[in-house]
């Protein structure tokens, strides 16, 4: 059986894969694909970690740019993988500043060393 952390990565490749394989026909995401699979996959993620007073399409081009580490104007997987560590990096610092939720905040005395035995799903929020 898969752990969750299993899982969450083959999601991740199978969404890349249904993706980049789109038009043209290749391994890469064009910035229209890049586009259409954060908007259609994780557009409350996006919304919950976006700079404030940035809009969504101006955050993806963002991510695209700093993800296109060679300038080709295409992402192949691990430039992909460039924009969730960005994404996730911002998500969880995000995630320390919700004092109410439980396990997370200031004053715990633990640190930030993750033992603190829940899960990591991180959806705070209502997700619109």
């Amino acid at each position: 059986m898969k752990t969750d952390l299993e899982l969450a990565l083959d999601c991740a490749i199978n969404i890349y894969h249904q993706y980049s394989v789109k038009k043209p026909l290749d391994d890469y995401l064009s910035r229209g694909e890049f586009r259409a699979l954060l908007t259609e996959n994780a557009k409350p993620f996006l919304t919950n970690t976006k700079p404030p007073g940035l809009g969504i399409d101006a955050y993806i081009d963002r991510l695209f740019v700093k993800a296109d580490h060679n300038r080709d104007g295409r992402l192949k997987f691990t430039e992909f993988l460039t924009t969730l560590n960005l994404v996730a990096i911002e998500a969880h610092k995000r995630s320390h500043q919700h004092p109410n939720e439980p396990g997370h905040g200031q004053g715990q005395g633990q640190g930030h060393d993750h033992s603190h035995g829940h899960s990591h799903d991180h959806g705070h929020g209502p997700q619109n």
